[in-house]
């Protein structure tokens, strides 16, 4: 037992009634992760010295610690309630309710704890974050420099500053900034990188995304103690098989999974998913409901709770296919509740190493992408990527309607405006240039992006209005009018996604040059897969040539057309990818 404990123990036997006692027997629970004796130990100060509001400020926090914000944050509004000059009470209180979803709200409450102590880089890095997900990105980048100026080793506050400037493209200052961020990832253990942003990061290698996943690992579920090793399985059993997401609702991965779980065959696998997305009342949660066997909403329950309900409904093989993004729940994996734990298709990378074993035992990859360093065993497929039989259909209306001319080519990139680098974008513009007449049809991420662009593109020699923004609207049209495009050029480091196998399913070409990373080579995945290797240009330059020259030469471009046409429906068959995919997970459990 901690030499602490045991004195305020031993203390409490002859003081019992002592609050402060308790409190800090409460406080050395919570520093060693124990939340349960934590939480007896503030309920006994409570009980002894009621409504003290740093008593409660404490049981929200081992709220949590727990993972239940909606108590946690409960009980930092009664805190407030007893004494509103706390500003670690506004920090607890808007940290919580920025993960209930409430931005505007935690936005006020850094706001106060800021008035009350202005110099907390942290503070200032968590209200960036709240302004980024309400879309004020120039107010987040703001509030990420002001964390970076008071604390120039806050190295998550910096990664975020680098995010979201690559977001409005605004990238002057990134090439130091990142040069310094795999400086501290090569020397300081104590860097926190969020894993998914280091991933987008120009420069950055294979080696250094998994020893930066690895880091995130250990500093995010170090103290998650596994459980027990399962009990052994009959013979006879059906595979118990989870998935787990925080994307089950209106998400790109809606289009890229749902026919491939309803596909499983119920004979040999019973399917379980987890969900950690809000009820979003779509078609696409619908279909997700539809194509399981038993659905459970984890959004209320901590990873614990969910491992140990995995356990008990026996889940062989779990999935996770969020990883490192958003509202990522990889803590649910650290303990180990299946028999094989497979990271899949959400995040483009390894999910690194967690006390020198790979967090995760396999990861689904293809030929094209087994070149990259990572942790897991690779369960390789034809192509990785999986699609259903059909994307969402709608008019796709006349060039003009999208503000595209009638005449003149159009080369398309809809890529989130994070992936545009300048290396790219100087490419772009070489290419605009020797293709009279031609446009680049571009997606509207955010306003700032807008006019970057535009101001690059003129720094550049090039008109304006040869940058087309096409506005964020609803999948099936923003897929139809896709079909207007008569070539789509690719982002590097991290390559176009879902949108590569939107552009394919609408007979759009892809021009792409196959990089050293996972996220580098998915272009080049999915064009293996199609038989179009001819797409995968050697460099830039090349791909540069291989533009202009499609540009100029409209038989060549309907020939390569008519050669997807014919050959890309073999991207769009979830039955036979499920099979493989059912096929790979028997012999990982054998």
């Amino acid at each position: 037992m901690n030499s602490t404990i045991e004195r305020l123990q031993k203390k409490l036997q002859l003081s019992p009634h002592d609050p402060e006692l308790h409190y800090e027997l409460g406080r050395s629970y919570l520093a060693l992760r124990q939340a349960d004796a934590a939480e007896q130990a503030f309920k006994q100060a409570l009980h002894w010295a009621p409504d003290h509001p740093q008593i409660l400020m404490q049981l929200g926090n081992v709220a949590s610690q727990k993972g239940n914000e909606t108590v946690a944050a409960e009980y930092f509004r009664q805190s407030l309630k007893q004494d509103a000059q706390q500003a670690d009470v506004h920090f607890n209180f808007a940290n919580s309710l920025r993960k209930l979803g409430e931005n505007a709200t935690a936005i006020q409450h850094y706001l106060a704890s800021l008035r009350l102590a202005p110099h907390d880089a942290e503070c200032h890095n968590n209200l960036g974050n709240a302004y980024r997900e309400q879309g004020q990105l120039d107010l987040a980048v703001a509030s990420y420099a002001q964390a970076m100026q008071l604390d120039p080793q806050l190295l998550h506050a910096k990664v975020h500053w680098i995010h979201q400037k690559q977001h409005m493209a605004d990238w002057q200052g990134l090439d130091v900034a990142i040069a310094e961020v795999r400086q501290a990832l090569r020397s300081n253990t104590q860097a926190r990188i969020p894993p998914f942003a280091f991933l987008a990061m120009p420069g950055t290698t294979d080696k250094e995304q998994l020893a930066c996943a690895s880091l995130w690992a250990q500093q995010h579920y170090g103290h998650i103690q596994p459980l027990p090793p399962p009990a052994s399985k009959a013979a006879h059993q059906r595979i118990r098989l989870a998935y787990i997401s925080s994307d089950f609702r209106r998400h790109p991965l809606a289009y890229l999974v749902t026919d491939v779980i309803a596909a499983h065959d119920r004979r040999q696998f019973e399917v379980t998913l987890y969900s950690n997305a809000k009820d979003d009342q779509s078609p696409e949660r619908q279909a997700f409901v539809t194509a399981a066997d038993q659905w459970v909403d984890i959004t209320h329950m901590t990873d614990a709770e969910v491992a140990v309900h995995m356990r008990h409904a026996g889940i062989d093989i779990l999935i996770d296919l969020t990883g490192y993004t958003q509202h990522s729940r990889c803590g649910v994996t650290a303990y180990r509740p299946a028999r094989k734990h497979i990271n899949w298709l959400g995040y483009p990378g390894s999910m690194g190493f967690l006390h020198g074993r790979p967090l995760f035992d396999a990861i689904v990859i293809d030929e094209t992408l087994k070149s990259a360093t990572l942790a897991e065993q690779p369960v390789l497929l034809p192509c990785y990527q999986p699609n259903n039989a059909r994307r969402p259909e709608a008019d796709a209306g006349t060039r003009a309607q999208h503000g595209l001319p009638e005449q003149g080519f159009v080369f398309c990139c809809l890529n989130q405006s994070f992936k545009i680098t300048p290396d790219i974008f100087a490419s772009w513009m070489h290419i605009l240039e020797q293709a009279p007449g031609s446009v680049l049809w571009l997606l509207q991420s955010n306003g700032w992006a807008t006019r970057n662009l535009q101001q690059q593109a003129q720094a550049a020699g090039i008109q304006v209005d040869r940058l087309i923004f096409a506005p964020r609207m609803h999948i099936d049209q923003h897929i139809a009018r896709q079909q207007h495009a008569d070539l789509m050029l690719d982002t590097s480091p991290y390559n176009a996604h879902t949108t590569a196998s939107d552009a394919l399913w609408q007979g759009i070409p892809i021009l792409t040059v196959a990089g050293d990373t996972f996220p580098a080579r998915v272009s080049a995945s999915l064009l293996h897969r199609v038989g179009l290797p001819q797409c995968i240009c050697e460099d830039w330059k090349a791909l540069e040539q291989r533009a202009i020259d499609l540009a100029r030469d409209s038989a060549a471009l309907a020939e390569l057309k008519t050669t997807l046409k014919n050959q890309a429906q073999v991207l769009f068959e979830p039955e036979i990818f499920c099979r493989q995919l059912e096929q790979s997970l028997v012999q990982l459990l054998s």
